[in-house]
């Protein structure tokens, strides 16, 4: 569910309203860690919109958490 873009940022290639797909992963995610709750989007708590290492974009998600592996 991840791609590289050209800057070699790790996208999240459900764009920004896939909601199950964002729970899905972070639920087997171990760097997974709520942002602010102020920060929080998503009604699932452990979901990549709401997680601290995640950066929105125009499309979709930046993944910013390091030593991820692809899933």
């Amino acid at each position: 569910m991840w791609r590289t873009n050209r800057l070699g940022e790790r996208e999240f290639t459900r764009g920004t309203e896939d909601w199950e797909a964002a729970a899905l992963v972070a639920a087997s995610c171990s760097h997974f860690t709520p942002d602010e709750e102020e920060e929080l989007v998503a009604d699932a708590p452990s979901s990549c919109y709401n997680c601290r290492y995640r950066r929105w974009t125009a499309d979709t998600i930046i993944c910013c958490a390091r030593g991820l592996q692809d899933t």
